[in-house]
């Protein structure tokens, strides 16, 4: 007897967006090659982009970035406690750091501005101008495609091409 996945019956809400912006992969294939210019680690990237995608519930951008920890071999534990990485002993203070900037984006500060000068002056300890404008893009990247995932809600797991309804 073969289980059926609910996975199997789900489509996303909305057709391919590069039949309506055919610059779209473009545009996407050029802020991925600024991100991924080997300024910052790229499994820092991809922690800050996990974080974000938790912060904001997408499945979708979950499963990715999960992924991609997965092929880079990261440990599962460092993927499982991206979620609770203020306890966590298994990120560095770089890393923390940069965890720390995408919560202070991404989650309102009813006190104050989203990111406060010791947020700043914590990434800061750890990144230079360059690093800092490489992090600021990676959480640029994740913004950008947080609606696609969110409103879209393309199908986690399944291949760019095979994301969308028809």
């Amino acid at each position: 007897m073969t289980a059926t996945t609910e996975q199997d019956t789900v489509q996303s809400r909305l057709p391919d967006p590069a039949q309506f912006y055919p610059d779209l992969t473009a545009t996407a294939a050029a802020i991925n090659k600024t991100v991924r210019n080997g300024v910052i680690p790229a499994s820092t990237i991809t922690l800050v982009q996990l974080r974000a995608g938790q912060i904001v519930g997408s499945t979708y951008h979950v499963m990715f970035q999960t992924k991609l920890m997965r092929t880079a071999g990261e440990s599962e534990e460092r993927i499982a406690t991206v979620v609770s990485w203020r306890d966590s002993p298994y990120f560095t203070e770089p890393e923390r750091a940069a965890l720390e900037l995408v919560e202070a984006v991404l989650v309102g500060n009813p006190l104050g501005e989203r990111v406060p000068d010791e947020v700043y002056a914590k990434a800061s300890a750890h990144y230079d101008d360059k690093e800092l404008w490489a992090l600021t893009m990676a959480i640029s990247q994740i913004c950008f495609f947080i609606p696609i995932g969110l409103i879209a809600r393309p199908i986690p797991g399944k291949p760019l091409g095979q994301n969308y309804s028809s």
